[in-house]
């Protein structure tokens, strides 16, 4: 992120142990055949704000606007430019 002069966290994913599960009453078969909490994953693909605020420092224009990157033009429906109020 250029305005912090730092890199930032864009997603996330921890461990939860087997809390998750326990809360949930989720329950595996083990080998043995008896039933056991499987440990879980707490996971954010990725997480709205924080991405917009580098795509927004880096490909904003003078006039507010912002080019988009050719990487996501194809998800904005072919869309290049994102102007303000529009």
């Amino acid at each position: 992120m250029p305005g912090r002069s730092a890199y930032s966290e864009t997603h996330s994913c921890s461990t939860m142990g087997d809390f998750q599960a326990r809360r949930s009453n989720i329950r595996v078969r083990l080998p043995d055949g008896s039933l056991g909490f499987p440990y879980t994953l707490n996971n954010t693909a990725v997480a709205s704000p924080r991405i917009l605020i580098p795509l927004l420092e880096n490909h904003q224009n003078a006039d507010g606007s912002v080019t988009l990157p050719k990487a996501l033009v194809s998800y904005m429906l072919g869309k290049e430019r994102l102007s303000p109020g529009r």
